[in-house]
């Protein structure tokens, strides 16, 4: 009798090892690998021998445990189905460590959940359009100021001239400058929202070329809020908003770029039939610098410290608003220079504009509103 019994013949696969590292030599194989055959099954060498996992051999009726004949070993076909318990405990292991890992992807998830500097990296913008357009903005700060800016229109025997004004009280006190309204015989005010009020004339201080005007019968309009201009530095941004040549509402920007310039205006109180030569929609004349520009300032004129900004001012701008990027009035828009073309009239701005300093403007409030010099 044999050791075995004859197993029924099976697909042939390729040789493998009667054993592995770890096991004993000659211990059975007990656990199948997936998709393989039985560790169990025989395989036949190149001899012809039948090779028992147990290390018997059958074929011709060959007896239990005993060693294949003497010659070369068959060598053995290396492949991924060399291992079946150890590939078990590894698939088991790997089962393990996805366990594990599976639990530490979930910690990992609430922790970056709970932890704002990591979720911030990958968090949209906060914040709309219209947010962004707060303070800091030119369209914020045009936002913001553009109901305090007014149109004025001023009425002489000489004419009509446009300027700007800065309403700085609810019930419609109104800065300007004087060259606006001197000599005027009526003025017109047009809000931004575009309501027209008449006004009058409270006091003016032609050596600072300043106004103080007055709506009638107007209430409950937006103030504009007065900086400081003693903070101001060259380079600050800023935003300009008036009427020139009586476009209502327009919004240019730019930086200041130089502070206390003295600048030279004329005072047109005593200029009579002349006054004409001065309406601000042809740029009102100044000097600066030991020269005129935008023709003759006359023989009666007045000296201020001025900031200067390129943004971009044009006649009808006077009496408007110099504004900050926090929204704060610190200049009171007086002069700009107008380059002539060869017909004679006016060219646009080329980025030399002054305003007279918002702390000027305080400092004299007083004195116009109890009639200044007029």
């Amino acid at each position: 009798m044999t050791d075995h019994q004859e197993q029924p013949q099976q697909p042939y696969y390729p040789p493998r090892p009667p054993y592995e590292p770890g096991r004993g030599p000659y211990e059975p194989f007990t656990e199948p690998i997936a998709a393989q055959p039985s560790a169990a099954q025989p395989f036949t060498t190149e001899h012809g021998t039948t090779i028992w996992p147990s290390g018997g051999h059958g074929g011709h009726g060959g007896h239990g445990g005993h060693v294949p004949p003497a010659g070369p070993a068959p060598a053995p076909v290396p492949g991924p189905r060399r291992r079946a318990k150890r590939g078990v405990g590894l698939m088991a292991a790997v089962a393990i460590a996805a366990a594990a890992v599976g639990g530490g992807t979930a910690t990992l998830v609430q922790q970056l959940a709970a932890d704002p500097a990591t979720t911030s990296a990958s968090a949209p913008v906060a914040g709309t359009n219209v947010a962004a357009r707060g303070a800091g903005t030119v369209a914020g700060v045009a936002e913001a100021v553009s109901p305090s800016i007014v149109e004025i229109s001023a009425a002489s025997n000489s004419g009509k001239s446009t300027g700007s004004g800065v309403i700085i009280t609810s019930d419609g006190e109104i800065v300007t400058n004087n060259h606006v309204v001197s000599g005027a015989s009526e003025i017109t005010v047009r809000l931004d929202d575009g309501r027209t009020f008449p006004a009058e004339v409270v006091g003016t201080d032609p050596d600072k070329d300043l106004a103080l005007i007055e709506l009638k019968g107007a209430s409950g309009l937006k103030a504009a809020s007065l900086g400081s201009s003693k903070d101001v530095k060259v380079g600050d941004e800023v935003v300009a908003i008036g009427s020139p040549e009586g476009l209502t509402g327009t919004v240019t920007s730019g930086i200041v770029s130089a502070l206390d310039r003295d600048v030279t205006v004329a005072k047109d109180e005593d200029q009579g039939q002349e006054q004409r030569q001065y309406d601000p929609r042809q740029g009102w004349p100044f000097e600066f610098g030991g020269q005129q520009f935008n023709g003759d300032t006359g023989s009666s004129k007045t000296t201020y410290k001025a900031l200067q900004t390129d943004a971009s001012l044009n006649p009808g701008n006077s009496g408007g608003a110099l504004i900050n990027m926090n929204g704060e009035i610190i200049g009171i828009n007086s002069a700009m220079y107008s380059p002539s073309s060869s017909s004679g009239s006016t060219a646009g701005s080329v980025g030399l504009g002054f305003a007279i300093p918002i702390d000027t403007v305080k400092a004299d409030l007083d004195d116009l509103r109890s009639g200044g010099d007029s």
